[in-house]
């Protein structure tokens, strides 16, 4: 298997992850993002997201890269960032945005590229 299709596939498997910590709950996004337990590790996949791009990009598959709008790729990285390196300073609104729309977009992005993989 090569290393773009592993990647994707723990793109998606992040993606998977964090749509099940917030189904999975009786409580909304809102609230799963605040939750003591929850955060870190909805935190911690979109970390991981960020860091697969990350690898596409320096192992030049831009074949893959070009499938995503470079907004979002700038934004996740961004968003990567602040949790990385300021995490309790975090606007949980920022993060909330990226579950609630980024991440169904990328989701289905990654799902047209892994069928064609």
């Amino acid at each position: 298997m090569s290393k773009a299709k592993i990647r994707i596939k723990k793109i998606f498997k992040s993606i998977e992850d964090i749509e099940f910590i917030v189904e999975n709950r009786d409580i909304n996004i809102t609230k799963a993002i605040k939750d003591k337990i929850i955060k870190p590790a909805i935190r911690m996949n979109i970390i991981r997201i960020a860091e697969e791009f990350k690898r596409l990009k320096d192992e030049n598959e831009f074949e893959i890269l070009e499938n995503f709008d470079k907004k979002d790729l700038k934004g996740i990285n961004a968003v990567r960032n602040y949790i990385a390196h300021d995490y309790d300073s975090t606007d949980d609104n920022i993060i909330e945005d990226v579950i609630r729309y980024n991440l169904p977009k990328m989701k289905k992005i990654v799902q047209d590229i892994m069928s064609k993989l």
